[in-house]
């Protein structure tokens, strides 16, 4: 029995090749510590250099810009965190979205319970923020807004030039959260014009546990790891070489093959739709219909579960839910609530996010057996 079809590229991604091989050395015998002055620390201290400048170029910041993680959900706390702390002299609030991701709205709440005060803003139905409103969110006490790049679960693209342009006019710090973005699209950290930028490394082909935070020259948020000198003095721990090694080397790959990349994204995930348009009429397509991550499609189908169309399909293909269904409660999405889905469709919605290694094979498969399931689920109802 093969393998089920994996659609779930926006959950985790699988290690490339390329990111196997460049870490190998640093898993067999490259053991040193890079912080040691001796032979052994010398190859791990160059590599971590290689990967920084790896990371660097995929945003088009300075090396010395970039400080590595455990991951985005790390990247996220510090940035938000360590803003909050160094400038509460300022002021105490902070401006978010409905949407983002638990790794930043669960930040938001535990600042809220140590006093300051946190704004949400809302989506229009296609998941976009409102410039406007964010503007009439700002108060003499703002002093970081944080609107993640690209929403997790309906791909939409948010207007992060202009939020900054609206952040820099007010002097306010912009954080944005990248996990979804970063290599799937233009992440130039200057045409952005954000201060603070989070990378998840397992989003982008990268292991698991593997992180980075961009931060800008001149800003300096308060450390949040405490310890040795590590990371230029801004993140304490002996560094994850291995890790590290693969995270550059999964910028670099992202960054020399993104074209080629996005089209095949965008291409598999186009006829996934297309193929699930052509012989279903009660389904509908969740987030902004151009304004969206190249891979990501979030479905509804009027009148099911999303759980038991994924256990209809489970042992055939991969993808998530943007409910769950137990007893007589239906768990929909904050961001399907947010984005004000009504129930009947918002139970009903399943998220496919396709992969640079997803085949046509894999969606013509995905196609049949979505529908097969689809049918059979439609009789008992």
């Amino acid at each position: 029995m093969r393998n089920p079809v994996y659609l779930d590229f926006n959950a985790t991604t699988p290690l490339d090749t390329e990111v196997i091989e460049a870490m190998k050395p640093f898993i067999e015998h490259e053991f040193g510590n890079p912080s040691s002055t001796h032979w052994y620390g010398i190859a791990p201290k160059r590599a971590i250099d290689k990967a920084r400048i790896q990371v660097a170029e995929i945003l088009n910041c300075e090396p010395s810009e970039i400080i590595f993680t455990s991951g985005g959900t790390e990247s996220n706390n510090h940035a938000i965190i360590g803003t909050a702390q160094s400038l509460k002299f300022k002021g105490n609030h902070i401006i978010t979205t409905e949407i983002e991701h638990p790794a930043v709205l669960k930040v938001c709440s535990h600042l809220e319970s140590h006093g300051f005060s946190v704004t949400r803003l809302s989506v229009n139905e296609d998941c976009l923020v409102n410039t406007l409103e964010l503007k009439e969110a700002i108060t003499p006490e703002t002093i970081i807004i944080t609107i993640m790049h690209a929403n997790n679960e309906v791909g939409t693209i948010e207007p992060i030039e202009e939020i900054s342009q609206v952040a820099k006019e007010k002097g306010i710090i912009f954080h944005t959260d990248a996990a979804q973005s970063v290599g799937k699209i233009a992440t130039n950290v200057k045409s952005l014009g954000v201060d603070l930028l989070s990378i998840a490394g397992h989003k982008l082909y990268a292991p698991k546990g593997m992180g980075a935070l961009y931060i800008r020259k001149g800003i300096a948020p308060n450390i949040f790891m405490h310890g040795a000198g590590q990371e230029m003095g801004k993140r304490a721990g002996t560094e994850n070489v291995p890790g590290i090694v693969g995270l550059g080397k999964a910028c670099e790959v992202a960054r020399r093959d993104f074209e080629i990349n996005s089209l095949r994204m965008k291409k598999t995930r186009d006829a996934l739709y297309k193929g699930l348009r052509k012989a279903w009429r009660d389904l509908r397509r969740n987030g902004h219909p151009e304004k969206v991550l190249p891979n990501t499609l979030s479905i509804s189908f009027k009148g099911f579960e999303a759980n038991r169309i994924l256990e209809e399909i489970g042992l055939e293909i991969a993808a998530s839910a943007g409910a769950a269904c137990h007893s007589d409660l239906v768990e929909i999405s904050h961001v399907l609530v947010a984005m004000g889905l009504p129930k009947p469709w918002a139970k009903g919605t399943i998220r496919f996010s396709t992969g640079k290694i997803t085949s046509d094979a894999d969606i013509e498969s995905a196609v049949r057996v979505t529908l097969e399931a689809l049918k059979k689920l439609d009789t008992k109802k």
